[in-house]
């Protein structure tokens, strides 16, 4: 007997709401889902595969419509038309990720540049504040009337 939740425990198990797993079953992602005699959906493990890699194509940026395509392919069986369409859609959207994966890896590059860039400055400027803190000190004691600083210098 294999072993089914609600569909709460479904949307616990994926991160997903009731109203987005009940909304994939409605738009064609997700196959209808079994029910009990209660109506009451339960999910197997096989729907929550499915859904976890649903789940990857949407965070990599597959679209909807693209998802739904692969969906209904899938539903066609492991024909060799099928098979061949779902490969060429995840081997497109394979090179997508890799161009978007680059072009972060680029932006990552500028902003560790920038960040090096500002501690190099950082310590350019405390350096320069820390010599006009010295010459500050060194000055002052000139700045003074002769009296007071000669009264220092005696005591």
């Amino acid at each position: 007997m294999t072993t089914s939740m609600t569909i709460a425990q479904a949307a616990a198990a994926t991160g997903l709401s009731v109203h987005t797993l009940r909304y994939y079953e409605r738009i064609g992602l997700l196959d209808p889902v079994e029910r009990r005699d209660n109506t009451h959906r339960r999910y197997t493990q096989e729907d929550l595969d499915w859904i976890g890699f649903l789940l990857k194509l949407k965070s990599t940026g597959l679209p909807v419509r693209g998802m739904l395509r692969y969906a209904e392919l899938r539903r066609q069986g492991n024909t060799l038309e099928s098979v061949a369409e779902r490969k060429a859609i995840l081997q497109a959207h394979t090179l997508s990720v890799q161009h978007t994966l680059a072009e972060l890896q680029s932006n990552l590059a500028v902003l560790h540049w920038k960040i090096d860039l500002y501690g190099e400055i950082e310590k350019e400027a405390a350096a320069q504040a820390g010599r006009r803190t010295a010459d500050r000190n060194d000055a002052a004691p000139a700045a003074q009337p002769a009296s007071a600083h000669q009264e220092r210098t005696a005591t």
